[in-house]
């Protein structure tokens, strides 16, 4: 019979379902800063994500992730997920499978923010599938699985700063270089079209964040409160890190600055937030609050059109957690931690969270470099210029998002974006 806990399931059962409820919530996100022609395109290719990943997922990705392979691949025992009948700690095996897919499901939807405006739907549809099976299920076998090589050698990441938001970054930074720039960037007007969309998105990701962070103590316990005070804590003080640098550099701190700290902030605590203390994720907040605040002026400077800042905030804040983890980590929150070097650990501790990082990004960025090349040159991954200035909802999709009736031209004439005129009489 599986051992069973009925409230540790419940938690996991419920942290499941909120993660879940993370991707729709990135697609707000999204689909509020990209313009009003391509937020059904955005909120498309996140929806997409959860019904290809979950297939793949089912299939075969968490075979390769969680199976008794070797260190580096997990192989085909859970194949078509046969074989569940066991359980992990104090929950039925087949939650963890459930709870595991939510991670799978939101990765690769991460992407999608680097890529806005210009990337094909049916590019879109082939490049998720490949790179959930050759990319995310062997990244998240190396650092969670028992038997992965660097889960051996004591690599922290408590809910996937390597695995889900450094791989993700690397991704979409590649992703987009060989994409190339949207049409008109960067001197158009590429500014948000519902910012409002996106403070909703940031608190549908933040409540969720807590399932995706709390839930990997995989019970409801005392760990699992440590991590979702530290959650809370680094995301409410990288808000204020990010504030800071916008006004002493812009002159205003904005909205939008806001609601990208918070995500920063989620990034960055998400490998620590079992590890560390919770004044160490005060620290970790701090810190990446203000870094990724000024790493999102990078893209410009270089030339790669990173269209919502994936690179900014989720390579460079999950980059970051990882590291400081290393430095914050204290088995006084979790005893299954290494000391890190702030609390008298060796600097072997450092050096092994650099080279999950190292690994992740290496294999990440040249596997999604071959995936992306090849669809390039078979399929085609970008869209028409023609089809860019259109806009996604319609191109690809032929629907709008919003639709306003215009007056003077009788009940029935609408158009897509173009707002109402108000007669100079009316405005007066």
């Amino acid at each position: 019979m599986v051992k069973m806990d009925t409230g540790d399931t419940a938690w996991m059962l419920i942290s499941s379902a909120i993660v879940l409820f993370m991707t729709p919530g990135l697609a707000f996100f999204y689909g509020g800063m990209v313009r009003a022609k391509n937020v059904l395109g955005m909120i498309m290719q996140n929806f997409f994500c959860i019904g290809i990943v979950t297939l793949v997922w089912s299939v075969v990705g968490f075979s390769v992730a969680f199976g008794p392979g070797n260190g580096f691949w997990g192989g085909f025992h859970f194949f078509a997920l046969q074989d569940l009948s066991g359980s992990d700690g104090n929950i039925p095996y087949v939650v963890f499978v459930a709870f595991q897919l939510m991670f799978a499901i939101i990765t690769p939807a991460l992407i999608t923010g680097s890529v806005a405006d210009r990337m094909k739907f049916s590019a879109f549809a082939v490049f998720v599938p490949l790179w959930s099976v050759l990319v995310y299920s062997p990244i998240a076998h190396w650092v969670w699985a028992t038997n992965g090589w660097l889960f051996k050698r004591g690599a922290m990441d408590f809910a996937g700063g390597t695995v889900v938001h450094a791989n993700a970054g690397i991704a979409a930074i590649v992703l987009a270089l060989v994409l190339g720039k949207r049409a008109g960037w960067p001197s158009g007007d590429f500014r948000p079209h519902n910012v409002p969309f996106v403070l909703l998105g940031t608190g549908i990701l933040w409540v969720g964040w807590f399932g995706f962070n709390a839930g990997s103590a995989l019970g409801a316990n005392k760990l699992a409160g440590y991590v979702l005070l530290n959650t809370q804590i680094a995301t409410g003080i990288a808000i204020l890190g990010w504030l800071a640098v916008e006004k002493l550099r812009d002159g205003k701190a904005t909205t939008l600055g806001a609601a990208s700290g918070a995500v920063a902030g989620l990034v960055a605590i998400t490998p620590a937030c079992g590890f560390v203390s919770p004044m160490g994720s005060i620290a970790v907040g701090g810190i990446v609050g203000v870094v990724c605040a000024l790493a999102t002026s990078i893209k410009g400077k270089v030339g790669i059109d990173d269209s919502l800042d994936v690179g900014a905030v989720h390579l460079v804040g999950g980059v970051l957690g990882a590291l400081l983890t290393g430095f914050f980590a204290t088995v006084d929150t979790n005893s299954a931690a290494h000391d890190g070097i702030f609390y008298g650990g060796p600097w072997s501790v450092l050096s092994e969270q650099a080279l999950a990082v190292g690994a992740t990004l290496g294999y990440s960025g040249v596997v999604t470099a071959i995936i992306a090349l090849a669809i390039k040159y078979t399929i085609g991954l970008r869209m028409s210029d023609e089809d860019q200035i259109t806009g996604m909802d319609e191109a690809l999709h032929g629907e709008t998002a919003y639709r306003f009736t215009s007056i003077g031209g009788g009940g029935s004439r609408t158009t897509s974006v173009t707002p109402v005129k108000v007669p100079e009489e009316v405005q007066a």
